[in-house]
């Protein structure tokens, strides 16, 4: 029998929290909290002198502190100098990827076995908890297959700690288009995403990753096929339209990987609800998703990260091809009125460091109130989550991040977390 003193010893080791059975948390609903900061952004405004009371797993007050009243019998929590905010939502992420400089993205797919993978993930959940993001979309397991689905009903049952997580299961790719490729044509090799062709294939595609656990889908409308390697389009519109309906017709929405401006044009034309990344986008595609109210996730941090990965040194050099198509886009996605979403696409940089699309934003034109918004509210409204998550509201569940100072006035506050609740259990807390 495996002794359970080395069990915790081995907890130790990897930083993992665990609670003993003496301090197994009683039934939320007999727990009242009263946090008290210097501030309360709620989502869409900030507030001086507001208190915010909790009470189970929900928000059952916030306002002026002169007039709360405060509840006998509830913990009061002190947040001097602090700001207090909805849990942020990472809008883009990948739990069972980690950075490619660690190992290449092939190499992760290909041989790294499904255990290792999940192991990873398992950190990787606590880690962006721990930085204050209560919610995750995950936007494809990359070779895990429907992973995602299991590691969010681990986390929902308290099993491990972590987010929030949207799953995309699988995501799906144009036959041909994705990767790994390059091996010889007669040896199945493993892809990072579930292949489908024709209108027929996309539906059938939609359908199983909805039977699997999807809450929402995730489409590659283009990709790194074309015959030098380019970007090209892979779907068809008709074929976007067709799981575009799908999709909607069972109440999820729709993410498409797209770069290339016919890329968006034909996921922008099949009514999709966020377009992600979006680098070579142009005013005339931008102004389109405005219209259509089609949301944008820039992923910024991910291509910083890829070019710093490949030698760049930011602040240093001139900015690689790339990144400068990445500041063109976003500034006409800005100029254009499109609703950003923040998402870092983080697993290509490591996860836990989520705050570094936040401080990219800023660098790149938004205002560090609507990178707030975006993180919070924002990403709520456009993944349909709003009657739960996203603003600090009485009704909504209690995810909160509580930070020292003002990021509203400086974004690099959101790195200095000091608490964290999350479904009205404390998982940080102020020393």
């Amino acid at each position: 029998m495996f002794p359970v003193k080395s069990f915790f010893f081995l907890l130790s080791i990897f930083g993992l929290p665990f609670i003993s059975y003496s301090q197994m948390p009683v039934s939320a609903s007999n727990l009242v909290y009263v946090l008290e900061p210097d501030r309360v952004f709620d989502g869409e405004r900030m507030h001086t002198g507001w208190w915010v009371v909790v009470k189970g797993n929900r928000i059952v007050a916030a306002g002026d502190s002169a007039q709360m009243q405060v509840p006998g019998q509830a913990t009061i929590i002190a947040l001097r100098g602090m700001t207090l905010l909805p849990g942020f939502i990472e809008g883009h992420g990948h739990l069972f990827l980690h950075p490619y400089n660690e190992t290449p993205w092939d190499d992760q797919v290909l041989c790294e076995s499904l255990a290792e993978r999940v192991a990873r993930a398992v950190v990787h959940a606590r880690a962006t908890l721990m930085a204050g993001f209560t919610t995750e979309r995950d936007l494809g397991t990359e070779g895990a297959d429907d992973a995602d689905v299991g590691l969010k009903q681990a986390i929902e049952k308290g099993v491990i700690p972590g987010p929030r997580i949207l799953c995309a299961t699988r995501a799906i790719v144009a036959t041909g288009s994705y990767a790994p490729r390059g091996f010889r044509p007669d040896w199945p090799v493993p892809q990072g995403a579930q292949e489908a062709s024709g209108i027929d294939g996309i539906m059938l595609a939609v359908r199983q990753q909805i039977k699997q656990g999807a809450d929402v889908i995730k489409i590659y409308a283009d990709y790194r096929w074309g015959p030098n390697g380019e970007n090209e389009p892979t779907f068809t519109l008709e074929e976007l339209k067709a799981a575009v309906e799908v999709a909607h017709s069972s109440g999820r929405i729709v993410a498409v990987h797209t770069v290339t401006p016919e890329g968006m044009r034909r996921a922008i034309l099949a009514g999709v609800n966020t377009i992600e990344h979006g680098d070579y986008g142009t005013p005339e595609l931008f102004r389109m998703m405005k219209e259509r109210g089609i949301a944008l996730c820039p992923t910024i941090a991910a291509v910083e990260a890829i070019a710093g990965y490949q030698g760049w040194r930011k602040g240093q050099d001139p900015d690689p091809p790339r990144v400068a198509a990445k500041k063109k886009s976003f500034r006409a996605a800005l100029d254009a009125g499109v609703t950003i979403c923040m998402g870092g696409d983080v697993g290509v940089f490591p996860h836990g460091d989520n705050a570094r699309e936040m401080e990219d934003m800023v660098a790149y034109g938004m205002s560090p109130l609507d990178v707030l918004r975006s993180a919070t509210s924002v990403n709520a409204d456009v993944f349909h989550i709003a009657d739960r998550v996203g603003r600090i509201r009485p009704g909504l569940l209690a995810d909160l991040v509580a930070v020292k100072g003002n990021p509203a006035e400086h974004i690099q506050d959101i790195r200095q977390v000091q608490l964290v609740m999350k479904d009205g259990i404390i998982y940080r807390k102020p020393q």
